[in-house]
């Protein structure tokens, strides 16, 4: 097919019928592609010193996945990463490496990665001699539904991909023209690469079917559909391994994914307009949308698909005049099809719909919209035409402000959640995810307070129970903490992260046997669970076990070696069975990673009494008063060991300063009553 001569072009836009595929770029183009780099990074200028939100540190390379045979695990063991998507996390892999932990680096990747699909977005519509290809261009990369997607570092996935995505359907516009084996190997190879980034670029090969229809009027099964069947075999494989993955390992599972046909072809129906919704006017935009309650719904939640049926049959009656409308319908509802309900995906637990799962279709949208305004506008009067683009720039600088405004949000996890809130005041994730921050900083008060809200609009939320109960055991509400933890269970038995927690409250009441009955489920379930071993180790010294403690400890010290507390506790074990030696070198060991670590330095003064090494007690037990100078018992102690290395004026003088601190101090009364009658 030839291309359509330049006076023609000039002046009239060109008909889908009658397009060919153009190759090469000119200076203008380039100029028009480095002002739209220019653009997305002012315009995303507020994410380029944002730190990591939400699951960002999931999807960062983790410290067991750094090494060779850690990007080997990325390939090879389904599990390993959050998502089965191995080429994302190779990427991931290979930014660790260029800037380790740094957040800004990795903003700035996903920013320079969403300009470049926006630059292939351009090359593939002026491919397609798609009128105004500059226009749609920078309305992608300026559109505000586009920020989750960017300046959210976890969805580098939807960036990457949308790169991998265009430059495919570039390498097979230009086979489709020549014929090449060559551009064919690079298409599928770039395919190939898309969807092991993320699986939803697996709606291409039908995208290529829906495009060469729109440009021919017809579809040549040899020439169209051939060359793309092992790109359909390809998308089917990729669509059931993420399928799995996300009912096996992320937990895509239970009531919330219980939905039947008819309620899932609602959720799509209502998914497709409020995407459609949201591109052409981005208003209300949140991180998490509310979730729709389909089941409560009633008939009227089939008005949405079938408005959309409707639509679709107009615009085929309509395909003889003008296939356009009909071909964007298709494009953009298929390439939207995996996020529409009929896949289960974990998000669907708190929404059925958010802005990163419409990034790539949007930009089908906008590629349509763009072309019918820019086709209308060739048609007006040259002064109209100027007025026209100044219209056009000033929509895009509004896009451009209201991205940038958006963009703020993802500064850090507090604003994230906050902001959500502020458009979607009946979240419950963003209340539980408030408190889980709060909870890390030590305000127990303000987590318990955003956990029970999580729980009032979710009252099935083991999870926020499960929270709110380490909250309140933070807060020192031990039986509060044990009531909300049972609480949890009912609603989840089989949570090993709650019986954990239940059996360190239960530990911390005095519930020593009843705690171990918990910590031993948990290590039969997770027999690597370090916390459960300590926590378990402390149950059974307790309960008077110390040599099963002991091996416990030993066992838990060797896969976390700079655990202070648990080196302290394994002396405790060894000095409760006369190993006093032993002992020494595990609080010694602990002191040495926590200085501060107060209860450490008192069972070394303990432990050197009990060798009969009062000296180093003596030290010892002063080193734990200059961190906490009043303490009587500490007082007390320093006493003791004075005492018996025969310093008995300084003995005394420690005894009554315990008495100072508390008059009430029995034991320090009767000690210095001992060395008063000795001098």
């Amino acid at each position: 097919m030839r291309r359509p001569p330049e006076a023609k072009e000039s002046n009239t836009p060109p008909r889908p019928a009658t397009t060919s595929v153009r190759h090469g770029w000119h200076g203008a183009e380039w100029l028009w592609a480095a002002a739209i780099i220019a653009a997305v990074f002012a315009a995303y200028h507020p994410a380029w010193g944002a730190g990591f939100v939400w699951d960002d540190n999931g999807h960062v390379t983790r410290p067991d996945l750094l090494s060779l045979h850690g990007l080997w695990r990325i390939w090879f063991e389904p599990g390993a990463t959050q998502q089965y998507y191995p080429l994302l996390h190779s990427a991931f892999w290979v930014e660790h490496r260029l800037w380790a932990d740094s957040a800004p680096a990795y903003h700035l990747a996903n920013i320079a990665l969403h300009a470049a699909a926006a630059v292939l977005l351009l090359a593939v519509l002026r491919s397609l001699s798609v009128p105004g290809a500059i226009l749609a261009a920078f309305a992608f990369a300026l559109h505000p539904a586009c920020v989750e997607s960017v300046a959210w570092i976890s969805e580098q996935k939807n960036t990457l991909s949308a790169v991998f995505y265009f430059s495919s359907a570039l390498a097979y516009l230009r086979f489709e023209s020549r014929r090449g084996k060559g551009a064919y190997l690079l298409a599928a190879v770039l395919f190939l690469m898309a969807v092991a980034t993320k699986s939803v670029t697996a709606t291409l090969p039908a995208a290529l079917l829906v495009v060469a229809w729109w440009r021919h009027g017809r579809v040549s099964f040899r020439k169209d559909v051939v060359p793309l069947l092992p790109w359909f075999a390809l998308a089917a494989i990729a669509g059931a391994t993420t399928a799995s993955v996300e009912h096996h390992y992320i937990g895509a599972t239970g009531a919330s994914f219980s939905l039947g046909f008819t309620d899932r072809i609602a959720v799509a129906g209502h998914a497709i307009w409020f995407y459609l919704g949201k591109a052409l006017w981005p208003v209300g935009l949140s991180f998490i949308y509310p979730h729709w309650d389909v089941a409560a719904a009633g008939p009227s939640k089939f008005l949405y698909p079938a408005a959309f049926a409707l639509l679709l049959a107009v615009l085929f009656a309509a395909r003889g005049r003008a296939r356009g409308p009909l071909a964007t319908a298709l494009l953009f509802a298929g390439t939207l099809f995996p996020a529409l309900g009929f896949i289960n995906v974990y998000p669907f637990v708190y929404s059925y719909v958010a802005d990163h799962f419409q990034y790539l279709a949007i930009s089908i949208l906008l590629s349509a919209v763009a072309a019918s305004l820019a086709t209308a506008a060739h048609r007006l009067p040259q002064q109209a035409r100027l007025v026209s683009a100044f219209v056009a720039a000033a929509v895009l600088a509004v896009m451009g402000s209201a991205t940038f405004a958006q963009s703020e949000s993802y500064a850090n996890s507090e604003k994230l959640w906050t902001d959500t809130l502020a458009t979607n005041p009946g979240c419950w994730m963003a209340y539980q995810n408030l408190g889980g921050i709060k909870l890390g900083r030590g305000d127990s008060a303000g987590a318990t307070d955003d956990f029970r809200k999580a729980i009032e609009l979710y009252p099935s939320n083991h999870e926020a129970m499960n929270e709110l109960g380490v909250a309140q055991m933070q807060a020192g509400q031990l039986a509060q903490a044990e009531t909300t933890l049972r609480a949890a269970l009912v609603v989840a038995p089989n949570s090993t992260e709650t019986h954990l927690n239940l059996g360190v409250a239960l530990l911390e009441e005095g519930k020593a046997d009843e705690a171990a009955m918990h910590l031993k489920g948990v290590l039969e379930v997770d027999p690597s669970n370090v916390k459960a071993m300590k926590n378990l180790a402390g149950a059974l010294f307790q309960t008077g076990h110390p040599g099963e403690a002991e091996a416990l400890y030993a066992k838990a010290l060797e896969k976390d070696p700079d655990d202070a507390q648990a080196h302290s506790d394994y002396g405790a074990a060894l000095a409760t069975d006369g190993r006093y030696g032993e002992a020494i070198v595990e609080y010694q060991r602990a002191i040495a990673l926590n200085p501060q670590l107060v209860v450490a330095l008192k069972n070394l003064g303990a432990a050197f009494i009990g060798g009969r090494r009062f000296d180093e007690a003596a030290d010892a037990f002063r080193k734990a008063l200059s961190v906490v100078p009043d303490s009587a018992p500490l007082c007390n102690d320093l006493g003791i060991a004075l005492a018996n290395e025969g310093r008995l004026e300084e003995a005394a003088g420690q005894f009554r300063r315990a008495l100072a601190i508390d008059p009430g101090y029995e034991q320090a009364r009767r000690n210095l009553g001992a060395v008063t009658s000795r001098r």
